[in-house]
């Protein structure tokens, strides 16, 4: 029963617990990270690294101490501005540093930001003049021991003792929660209940420095050394570790390193960067300069809680990506662009835009370089096997390529790459620049036959089947037929759309032997019975909630590789299901070949993808958990006055109330998420200010100006570059009111409000009464007003009234001058009548008559001329003319002041509408001096030949 129970333990440990402790890939580089000083804002060298329970990073630098969230950098220095050289995290979230002359401990105060504790205060100064630097801490059994040359100083229950060192302590170490140190003299010691204890047949080590003590098993510890390599102690025996591992450090020397995965060991060079083996010492990983690590000094080497390396550089930091399943062939391994990529005969063969480069592919690639093939140097779209050859579709030609060269050249057309004739077994259809071409299989290997006369377009997208060459040109597709010798196309069509609801074709593919049609994530095949496309729902339902992809590829495991945007993903068939897989291939977003999907599966352990700058490798059975949920952190809450700072490890703060005249707040986002952190992006919303959730953004900083009174509630989430979402972090605050607005203010508000309507209201009272005499005071002034108006009205009819009497006798006045005009007018022409009649009577001959008649003639003549010198008419018709015409006269000759009383007497006439005859005579004047006197007049009056002189005179 017990042997079962052991078995079944074991069995479930090999099948659940050790896959969970990863590995490292021993191909290819994984991704690096280089931060340069001027970056972090701190010194060259970084001597020791730390990670608190919120993931924050801490840095043992020259210049201090520096913590770094994965958004933001600060910087701690110690109070005398030494170099800090080690740093350890206890529970409690204190950070212990040692630098020169000091150490002691940083810890969050109430508003988070981290105070420094000096604990070098409390050794005595007369009895240790200098304490010397401080160069390990550890943590154990709730003591925290610091250790510099000279003594250790174990600081427990808040005192501090010293322990001296017999003779020189060099470094000391924690190895299964046991305390070791090495001196000088008496080799490696072990510190047990205030005591050293001398472990046997160390004191070979003396004259070099150990740098670090790792467990490998239960009874075997690893030793570090600087300059003499690695050595096993067991047994209480101590041996060199003869491996390649110990090869590497006795030649580079070594700081030092830390355990990966619990199975692998990292090394710290001083010459070469850093190397990952196994417990057998069999070197995994070398990264150095050569391979993206900025400085090839490593001082320390720290694995963060996903399992991720930080390296402390002689001068930066570089942070290595271990946990991800990819690694890279980059410019280190010198190839660029890759279009495709093949094993064949013991070797993976790369295809790129500066020829055909190869590699062992049973061999170590930790440090060979891939080798170009000779005679490939140029544009080369592809490389295949067909039929056991290896062919190079290149700039130059089909070429086949054995033993690391060019050996034959098919053709001298530039090539995209062959496919099998399905219904013409040894034949093979190649695609080249003029169009395609026939190829077929010989004794003496591919050998080409004929170009395919009467189609000049071509591309690198075609499929054939048994009945139809398939070709997809830009967003079309061309069904065409070969001819039974091959040498022409005997049908040719261009197709644009495959159904009335989507335009354009974009990719054609063959999944599982059949040809496939796709256009927006729809796939169709072709009925050559019906002569017509029709829908494969199964297919099309796979790729229902994909982004709608432009190319797609079945690889050897039947999986399917999908090109989307600038990313790609697979669906990885598992039994008889699909199951989709995008995240892992974000961090790959903007580095594929565009229009070349190149994906190369050996196994599932062993996936190949051609990258822009380089060749990705992919292991799908590689458990990781670098795809976790993110955690979002609001870093600080900052407003005119003070800042909090959070996620520190601080207890809880109170609730945060600001001042009114402090509303303009500033927060900081951060998240320990180290990987890809340009693709990290942050969404946020202050309640109730904000009525939905931010836009994601990288930026990590967020400012809010003139916010009013009331409490708030600033939510922030973080998405990492795979695209997941944490849960969001939550700050509450609350702004106070103004003084004005605070409720005591109200208060006050209500108070002065009724005092004001209690004397407002007496106000309105006595002011009504006041209204109401004033009232009766203004209806007697209206009376009398009304009254004396009713006086001045009589007064006004009664003069109206003498006015109309005195315009009505004047009327009656002017209507008998007008009469005497008119009468006196008569007279003058009697007048004249009668001095005709006294001409006439002058002209009888009087001698010729008697006596009698002469008498009777010449009284007759007396009479006449009597009558007409007697009769005063005229003057009377003068002064009448003047009278009725009065106003006129009164008017012109104000209007024309020099205007004359002659001329004013013609007006008058010419007014009175009298002929120039009439006038003349009237005037005593001839008509040429009546038409004389008009002219002149018409001058003063200023007027010109076409404006009517009568018309003008009515006018004034």
């Amino acid at each position: 029963m017990k042997l079962i129970k052991s078995y079944f333990i074991i069995t479930f440990f090999i099948l659940f617990i050790i896959p969970f402790f990863g590995q490292v890939k021993n191909i290819g580089v994984p991704d690096v990270r280089n931060y340069k000083r001027n970056e972090y804002k701190g010194g060259t060298q970084n001597w020791n690294i730390g990670q608190d329970k919120n993931g924050n990073l801490y840095f043992a630098n020259n210049n201090g101490l520096l913590q770094f969230d994965g958004s933001s950098w600060r910087k701690y220095p110690l109070p005398n501005l030494t170099s800090v050289r080690c740093l350890k995290i206890d529970d409690s979230g204190k950070i212990y540093v040692g630098g020169y002359n000091e150490f002691g401990y940083f810890q969050p105060d109430s508003k988070g930001k981290l105070k420094y504790t000096s604990l070098a205060k409390r050794v005595d100064s007369k009895k240790i003049k200098i304490i010397d630097f401080i160069w390990k801490i550890h943590s154990l059994n709730n003591q925290i021991i610091f250790q510099s040359f000279a003594r250790a100083y174990l600081f427990k229950d808040g005192k501090l003792t010293i322990l001296k060192a017999p003779k020189r302590f060099q470094f000391s170490f924690v190895v299964n929660n046991r305390l070791y140190f090495q001196d000088v003299e008496k080799g490696i010691l072990e510190y047990r209940d205030g005591k050293l204890y001398s472990l046997p047949n160390t004191t070979s080590l003396n004259n070099t420095e150990i740098w670090g003590m790792y467990t490998l098993t239960k009874d075997k510890t690893l030793i570090i050394t600087l300059e003499k390599g690695l050595f096993i102690y067991e047994d209480n025996n101590l041996k060199p570790w003869d491996t390649e591992a110990n090869a590497f450090v006795k030649k580079n020397n070594s700081l030092g390193g830390s355990i990966i995965n619990k199975n692998s060991i990292v090394l710290n060079s001083v010459l070469d960067g850093i190397i990952i083996c196994d417990f057998n010492g069999k070197i995994i990983q070398h990264v150095n300069r050569k391979k993206g690590l900025q400085n090839n000094t490593v001082l320390s080497s720290f694995i963060d809680n996903k399992n991720n390396l930080w390296l402390g550089l002689d001068n930066g930091i570089a942070y290595i990506n271990e946990s991800s399943p990819f690694t890279y062939f980059g410019f280190s391994y010198d190839i660029s662009t890759v279009y495709a990529s093949v094993i064949y005969e013991g070797n993976l063969y790369v295809a790129t835009n500066q020829g055909v480069f190869y590699h062992a592919w049973n061999s170590n690639f930790k440090e060979d370089v891939f080798k170009l093939v000779e005679g490939t140097t140029a544009q080369s779209w592809n490389v295949q096997v067909i039929d056991n050859e290896l062919i190079c579709s290149n700039n130059r030609g089909a070429l086949v390529i054995k033993g690391g060269r060019v050996t034959r050249i098919i053709d001298s057309k530039g090539y995209f790459g062959l496919k099998k004739i399905p219904s013409h077994p040894g034949f093979y259809i190649g695609s080249n620049y003029d169009g395609f071409a026939i190829f077929q299989k010989t004794p003496n290997g591919l050998t080409f036959k004929n170009q395919i006369n009467g189609f000049d377009k071509s591309s690198n997208s075609f499929e054939l089947d048994e009945s139809y060459f398939w070709l997809k040109k830009d967003e079309s597709i061309y069904r065409m037929q070969l001819s039974d010798d091959l040498t022409n196309f005997s049908t040719i069509k261009k197709i644009n759309q495959l159904s009335s609801n989507y335009r354009n074709i974009g990719s054609i593919q063959k999944i599982d032997g059949k040809i496939y049609f796709q256009t927006n994530n729809h796939f169709y095949k072709f009925s050559k019975e019906q002569d017509l496309f029709y829908e494969d729902k199964k297919i099309s339902n796979l790729f229902k909630n994909i982004p709608t992809i432009n190319a797609l590829s079945q690889d050897s495991q039947s999986n399917l590789w999908y090109a989307f945007d600038e990313s790609i993903g697979v669906l990885m068939k598992q039994n008889n299901h699909y199951k989709n897989i995008v995240a892992p291939f974000s961090n790959l977003t903007g580095n594929l070949v565009s229009n070349y999907l190149s994906v190369n599966t050996i196994d599932s352990k062993n996936i190949f993808i051609g990258l822009t700058d380089g060749l990705a490798h992919y292991d799908s059975e590689l458990l990781n958990n670098f795809v976790t949920k993110p955690k979002a952190f609001i870093r600080s809450f900052s407003f005119p006055g003070d800042t909090i700072i959070l996620g520190n490890n601080q207890t809880k703060s109170e609730s945060i109330r600001i001042p009114y005249s402090s509303n303009h707040v500033r927060f900081t986002f951060s998240s320990p998420t180290y990987e890809n952190l340009e693709n990290v992006q942050f969404s946020y919303q202050l309640e109730p200010f904000d009525d939905k959730w931010s836009n994601w953004s990288t930026i990590s900083i967020k400012e809010y100006t003139n916010l009013r009174e009331g409490d708030y509630t600033m939510k922030v989430k973080v998405r990492n570059s795979y695209g997941i979402q944490s849960e969001p972090s939550v700050l509450s605050f609350t702004v106070s009111p103004p003084w004005y607005r605070h409720f005591l203010a109200l208060m006050i508000y209500f108070v002065l409000i009724v005092i004001s309507i209690y004397i407002i209201s007496n106000q309105i009272k006595m002011k009504i009464r006041k209204n109401k005499y004033y009232e009766t005071i203004e209806q007697r002034r209206l009376y009398l007003e009304k009254e004396s108006k009713i006086r001045q009205e009589q007064y006004d009819l009664e003069k109206e009234i003498e006015k109309l009497k005195n315009d009505k006798l004047q009327i009656k006045i002017l209507a008998k001058d007008k009469e005497l005009v008119n009468n006196s007018l008569q007279v003058v022409k009697k007048n004249k009548i009668l001095n005709g009649i006294i001409h006439k009577l002058k002209e009888i001959d009087v001698e010729a008559l008697d006596d009698s008649t002469k008498f009777q003639v010449s009284k007759l003549n007396k009479s006449i001329v009597k009558e007409v010198n007697t009769d005063k008419s005229w003057k009377d018709l003068e002064k009448h003319i003047k009278n009725v015409h009065f106003e006129f006269l009164k008017r012109l000759k104000e209007k024309y002041p020099t205007i004359s009383p002659r001329e004013l007497d013609l007006a008058t006439y010419l007014l009175m509408n009298m002929s120039t005859k009439e006038i003349a005579e009237i005037m005593n004047i001839s008509t040429g001096g009546v038409e004389l006197a008009r002219y002149r007049l018409r001058k003063k009056l200023g007027l010109n030949k076409k404006e009517n002189l009568i018309g003008f005179l009515m006018s004034i």
